[in-house]
């Protein structure tokens, strides 16, 4: 897919719900922002961007890079797909190099209960799903020293005093909330989780992601070498 039309197209038969749906297309806006951004500044490179990453690619990425450990899936169909995808520089042997992995969770809906006069629910499994994720992202990322996920979370669940935060403060690797964690710190590498109560705007989130895909280009400049992309 050429720069040009980079992004233009979303997931328009992905069975999801509405909520699911409108994050999503927020979400891709935002990309489509940091996308012109990076080509303003970046003009030579090539950017991809892919809806899924099947476990088959993890894997061989795995093996490619640690031939002595032993690695496994199961079905060739099995894949990730955060609702942002996965933005990438390609080099000239057209490999991606992901620069971008965004996410975006809404959880929590007791604050509609209370206003409808109803009572409590218990709170959702939105963050333990993004566990899973999570888990097998950081695995790709192991053979570099960036992690480049950023996943924005709102709803009530989230709000101060929440217990739910510190579920998602464990998937961080006990990192702040609301701070960019691009570069490794020894063996952590953590990501970024944004989370409050309060939706996260467009602009917000373009330009949190923008800062994390603008130092990960630089980051595969300084290790690679900025003539294999250019």
């Amino acid at each position: 897919m050429s720069d040009k039309i980079l992004l233009r197209k979303t997931r328009e038969n992905t069975v999801i719900n509405r909520t699911s749906k409108g994050q999503e297309k927020e979400v891709l806006t935002a990309l489509r922002i940091v996308t012109d951004r990076l080509l303003q500044k970046f003009p030579n490179i090539k950017l991809e961007h892919q809806k899924r990453l099947t476990l088959k690619s993890v894997v061989e990425h795995l093996k490619k890079h640690f031939p002595n450990i032993d690695f496994h899936y199961k079905y060739d169909s099995s894949f990730m797909t955060p609702d942002g995808g996965f933005l990438a520089i390609k080099d000239k042997n057209n490999n991606p190099f992901y620069i971008l992995i965004p996410e975006v969770k809404n959880q929590g809906t007791n604050d509609l209960r209370e206003s409808e006069g109803l009572g409590k629910q218990s709170k959702g499994n939105a963050i333990e799903r993004l566990g899973k994720n999570v888990i097998g992202l950081r695995a790709y990322f192991l053979s570099e020293d960036i992690f480049p996920f950023i996943c924005f979370g709102y709803g009530c669940d989230f709000e101060d005093g929440s217990s739910i935060l510190d579920r998602v403060v464990t998937i961080a690797m006990f990192g702040k909330l609301n701070k960019t964690y691009l570069y490794n710190e020894k063996q952590f590498n953590r990501g970024s989780f944004y989370f409050r109560c309060e939706k996260w705007s467009i602009n917000e989130m373009a330009n949190i992601m923008y800062d994390i895909a603008e130092k990960s280009v630089l980051y595969y400049f300084s290790k690679y070498g900025s003539d294999i992309f250019e």
